[in-house]
């Protein structure tokens, strides 16, 4: 097999989700001399790519993006640490988790997924998480985003809590945050103050780069 085909046979079988098969391919790219970068940034992330981009047409839906993300997810877990030894930049830290109260955490699973694959370090804190605990990662961690999720109504409100908690702590104006969840739409992430709202893991995806670009060219003018 060619190196062409083997980034082909990567890209077709992330974007079909078969895990297994991208495992192999991973592992044979690896074996042949490919760099973990050249897999990632020449074949799973246009795959995961591609997948956003279906989705959005309405072509893929939710289960298809379930699992085109896991079957990267797999090829992640052995590049990782091989894309940490090459020092391969990051394009930013997120720190993410569903709120207190919600214990539901697919679409965040997905989104961290995405993320990943879009070169953003991800600090997942679970489900449950405490305002009083996303402070605590963001002292340790000093992300540029900070993401909550939320899939019930009732926990929404916490959203507000934890920009509350972020403002008494001093750090509010140091990270980005990011809302989103089922329930969740534009004008209640601008009612409780986030920075940005994305009604899936592609879209959100696209807006944190957005979010991070302004940010960046406002802190050097």
């Amino acid at each position: 097999m060619t190196r062409d085909e083997l980034l082909a046979g990567l890209y077709d079988r992330t974007l079909t989700g078969n895990g297994p098969a991208v495992l192999e391919l991973t592992n044979e790219g690896l074996s042949m001399g490919l760099g973990p970068e050249e897999l990632l940034y020449e074949a799973l992330i246009p795959a995961l790519e591609e997948v956003g981009a279906r989705f959005e047409r309405g072509d893929f839906f939710v289960p298809e993006m379930l699992i085109a993300g896991k079957a990267m997810a797999g090829a992640l877990e052995i590049l990782r640490p091989l894309l940490a030894e090459t020092g391969a930049q990051t394009i930013g830290t997120v720190v993410m988790g569903t709120v207190k109260g919600d214990v539901h955490d697919i679409g965040k699973n997905l989104v961290n997924i995405m993320f990943e694959g879009a070169g953003f370090q991800v600090i997942d804190l679970g489900v449950q998480v405490a305002p009083e605990k996303f402070v605590e990662a963001i002292r340790e961690h000093k992300p540029d985003i900070v993401g909550f999720s939320a899939f019930l109504t009732t926990t929404m409100p916490m959203f507000k809590a934890n920009i509350n908690a972020l403002r008494k702590s001093g750090l509010r104006d140091q990270v980005i945050v990011m809302v989103g969840g089922a329930p969740v739409t534009q004008e209640y992430a601008d009612v409780v103050g986030a920075d940005g709202y994305a009604a899936d893991a592609s879209a959100a995806v696209v807006r944190a780069k957005e979010l991070l670009k302004r940010r960046r060219a406002m802190a050097s003018a």
